[in-house]
């Protein structure tokens, strides 16, 4: 299922915009101030009477005996790096509409946005390890590289695979460049009892500099009301692949505290330690999710 690409061009006139020093003195929207400092091939484009010939391709010249001209590509102040939870609990409920399409279409977006502010950004996919890792580059190729992982995750079909988010995020926070805006898309549904584990990991990133946004991506409807009918169902753990018959009755009291407790907590966590946390219901919908998250992130700023 490829990425719907009006979707995404419907974020072209938002600006992502780190709250704090990010690589740098300015974050977000300009060019970097180390003009010629690390800069990378981009791509190519024709060459205009009377300008510089420093960066004509003569190579490319001597092949189609056209003046084409190279174009970089700098590394800017903002690095981002965005971590996506690709464990089988994010491809509930299943259908199209579930967590992953979610998640995948939010980063597609933003990638979109940094490549467009000339930023570097990056991505982290992983479950109950990391299983795949770009560090964070401003291009075209990254942009196409991760926009095809992306799609990936869209036709990735179910299995039981479960999560480690607290090692990967322990894994992140010493591997990505210093000081960088780390975006992580997740339900966060590893098991409630290593809650403690998941906190530290969130402190370590924020020990070591990093900007944290914690989408926390639900269906509030299922997983947080738990709003079922009355009557008798096998439910069924996407990530063990355990069954359990119940009446929804007899459990939905104890579920619902078990899981506001859990969030709760999470919260606290995340204002403590200075993470914006980002309640990410589904069927809201990620364009109406994250243009609103954007623009007030912008007007806080501002």
């Amino acid at each position: 299922m490829p990425i719907d690409q009006q979707e995404i061009e419907a974020y072209s006139n938002l600006e992502v915009i780190a709250k704090q020093v990010v690589e740098g003195f300015i974050t977000g929207l300009h060019k970097s101030p180390f003009h010629g400092f690390s800069v990378e091939f981009a791509e190519h484009r024709l060459y205009n009477t009377g300008e510089s010939t420093r960066y004509i391709d003569w190579k490319l010249y001597g092949r189609t005996d056209k003046l084409f001209v190279k174009r970089f590509e700098e590394e800017t102040n903002l690095r981002c790096q965005i971590l996506i939870d690709n464990s089988s609990s994010m491809y509930f409920p299943e259908g199209l509409n579930n967590k992953m399409k979610f998640s995948v279409y939010s980063a597609a977006a933003l990638v979109h946005l940094l490549k467009k502010q000339r930023d570097a950004f990056g991505m982290t996919i992983f479950n109950d390890e990391v299983r795949f890792h770009a560090e964070a580059r401003s291009s075209i190729v990254q942009q196409k590289l991760l926009w095809h992982q992306l799609e990936l995750l869209l036709n990735k079909p179910k299995q039981s695979e479960k999560t480690n988010v607290a090692s990967t995020l322990h894994e992140i926070a010493e591997s990505v460049h210093k000081r960088s805006l780390i975006v992580i898309f997740s339900d966060m549904m590893s098991s409630m009892d290593d809650s403690e584990n998941i906190f530290n990991a969130l402190q370590h990133l924020k020990y070591n500099k990093h900007e944290v946004l914690l989408f926390h991506v639900t269906d509030k409807n299922k997983e947080l009301d738990f709003d079922f009918e009355s009557r008798p169902y096998e439910f069924i753990d996407m990530e063990t692949g355990q069954h359990v018959k119940v009446h929804s009755n007899a459990v939905k009291e104890a579920y619902q505290k078990a899981v506001i407790d859990y969030t709760v907590a999470l919260q606290n966590k995340c204002a403590q330690y200075k993470i914006d946390f980002i309640d990410a219901d589904i069927s809201r919908g990620f364009n109406q999710i994250l243009t609103a998250y954007l623009v007030k992130r912008e007007k806080m700023i501002k």
